[in-house]
C-alpha cells in the first residue's frame, strides 16, 4: 500500500477530530459568555399606591429599570400580561418569568410605616418562575439572572425606602431590626412553573430519547446498507475469518435502494416500540406513549431513509456526510443540554436546519408539554416530514441518474441477463 494512500484516512480522522473539538468543546466552554436573546417574561401587575404623600407605582419603576439595566443583546426581556406569560411558559417559549404582584407598592408603603410604628407586616414579594420543562440548564441560568437582577432591585428599593423613613422620623435612630428589614425589603420567591415529574432525569430524558432515535436511524441505515450490499454481492460478506462468496446480483441502483428503504420502514416501528418498552421498564415518565411511538417511528424512518439516500448518492463518502450532519453538528445544536441562547451564535444558527434539533423539539413537546403543537411539536413534525421528503427525492434522483447514464454497480448492467453456456 503506497504512502499516499495512507494520507486520505489520516487526513479524514484529523479533520473529524478538529470538527468534533470545535463543535463539542465550543458549545460547552462558557454558556454565560455566549448568552444571547435569552427569553424571559416580565409581568407588572402592580396597581400602585401613595408613597411619601405621592401616587407611586414601584412595579412600573422596577420594570423600567430592569428593561434599562438588563443587557438587550443577552436577554430578551418580554413585558407581557400574566395570561400571556403563562401561555409562553406552557409552550416553552420563555425560560422563566418575573412577576410583580398587584399590591407591591402598597406592601412597600406598609413596610416603611412599620419601620416607624410597630406592628405585624408582610414583606413585599416578587415571584420568579423558572421553566424546567424547557431545559434544566436554562432554568439554572434563569435563576442566576433573576438573582442578580433582584439583588439590584432590593438595593434600589431599600435605599429609597430608607431615605423616606429617615425623612419621616428625623434624627430618631432606627432599630437594628428595622435597618435589616430596610436593607432587603423585598422577598424574592423562586419556584418552578409546572415542575417536572419523577422519571425524567431532571429534564434530560427528552434529549436522550431524541439521541437514541437519532442513533438507531443513523446506525440502522449503515447496517442496512452494509448487510443488503453484502447479500447482493456488492461488498464482501465476512464473518470473522470466514468469507461468504456471493455472485453480484444484476439489480439497478434504484431497486437496491427501494429494498433498503423497505427494510428501514419495517424496522422503524419495532425500534420505536422497543424504546417505549424499555422506558416503561425503567419507570420513565411518558404521558403520551402512543404519540411518542408514532413520532418516534416517523423520525427513525426519516433519518434512515435520508441516510441511505446519501450513501446511495455519494457512496463511501456518504458515511462521513451522514456522521457530520446527524451527529457531529446535530448534538451541539440540538438544545437538549444547553439552550441555543447560551451557545455561540453560529451553533445556534445551525439549529434552523439540523435534524436533531427538530426531533428534540417534537419529543420535548410530547414528553413535557402535553403534546402541544405550539410547544415545538408542529415545527418538529413538519421539519421531520420535510427531511423525509428530501431523502426520498435525493435517493430517487441520484439512483435514476446513475442508472440512466449506465453507471452500474461493479460495472454489471442490470438490463442484461448473464451469459449462459449451452451444453453439446
Amino acid at each position: 500500500m503506497p504512502i499516499r494512500d495512507w494520507l486520505a484516512p489520516i487526513t479524514l480522522v484529523t479533520v473529524l477530530a478538529a470538527l468534533l473539538g470545535t463543535m463539542y468543546l465550543g458549545y460547552t466552554a462558557d454558556p454565560e459568555k455566549h448568552l444571547h436573546d435569552f427569553p424571559i417574561a416580565l409581568v407588572n401587575q402592580d396597581v400602585g399606591d401613595t408613597l411619601a404623600g405621592k401616587p407611586t407605582n414601584l412595579g412600573a419603576q422596577i420594570s423600567t429599570a430592569l428593561g434599562d439595566q438588563v443587557p438587550a443583546e443577552k436577554i430578551d426581556l418580554r413585558t407581557v400580561g400574566i395570561n400571556e406569560a403563562h401561555r409562553q411558559l406552557r409552550n416553552g417559549e420563555v425560560y422563566g418569568a418575573i412577576i410583580i404582584p398587584g399590591d407591591f407598592t402598597k406592601r412597600v408603603a406598609i413596610l416603611g410605616a412599620a419601620s416607624v410604628v410597630t406592628g405585624d407586616v408582610e414583606q413585599p414579594m416578587i415571584s420568579v418562575l423558572t421553566n424546567p420543562r424547557a431545559g434544566t440548564l436554562a432554568a439554572q441560568i434563569m435563576q442566576t439572572i433573576a438573582d442578580k437582577a433582584m439583588t439590584e432591585v432590593n438595593t434600589t428599593v431599600g435605599t429609597q425606602l430608607a431615605d423616606q423613613v429617615r425623612a419621616a422620623i428625623g434624627s430618631t435612630p432606627l432599630s437594628g431590626a428595622a435597618q435589616l428589614q430596610l436593607a432587603e425589603p423585598i422577598d424574592v420567591v423562586v419556584s418552578a412553573y409546572h415542575p417536572l415529574p419523577e422519571g425524567t432525569g431532571q429534564g434530560l430524558a427528552a434529549f436522550f430519547y431524541t439521541l437514541v432515535l437519532l442513533i438507531v436511524g443513523f446506525s440502522g441505515a449503515m447496517m442496512i446498507n452494509s448487510l443488503v450490499d453484502g447479500s447482493l454481492g456488492f461488498v464482501p460478506a465476512e464473518y470473522g475469518p470466514w468469507h461468504k462468496p456471493t455472485t453480484p446480483a444484476r439489480i439497478s441502483r434504484w431497486r437496491t435502494l427501494l429494498i433498503k428503504w423497505a427494510i428501514a420502514v419495517i424496522s422503524a416501528p419495532l425500534a420505536s416500540a422497543a424504546f417505549l418498552a424499555v422506558g416503561a421498564l425503567l419507570d420513565m415518565s411518558i404521558e403520551r406513549p402512543l404519540m411518542l411511538f408514532l413520532y418516534g417511528t416517523l423520525a427513525i424512518i426519516a433519518i434512515a431513509v435520508t441516510g441511505l439516500s446519501v450513501m446511495a448518492a455519494f457512496g463511501t463518502a456518504g458515511l462521513m456526510i451522514n456522521l457530520i450532519v446527524f451527529v457531529v453538528l446535530g448534538i451541539p445544536s440540538s438544545s437538549g443540554t444547553i439552550p441555543l441562547e447560551a451557545t455561540p451564535r453560529w451553533i445556534a444558527d445551525m439549529a434552523s436546519f439540523e435534524p436533531m434539533h427538530q426531533i428534540y423539539l417534537a419529543v420535548r413537546a410530547i414528553m413535557f408539554f402535553d403534546g402541544n403543537l405550539e410547544a415545538g411539536l408542529s415545527r418538529g413534525l413538519w421539519m421531520t416530514i420535510a427531511g423525509l421528503a428530501i431523502g426520498l427525492v435525493l435517493g430517487f434522483a441520484a439512483t435514476h441518474a446513475y442508472d440512466l447514464r449506465g453507471l452500474h454497480r461493479l460495472g454489471l448492467d442490470h438490463r442484461q441477463e448473464p451469459a449462459t453456456v449451452e451444453g453439446h
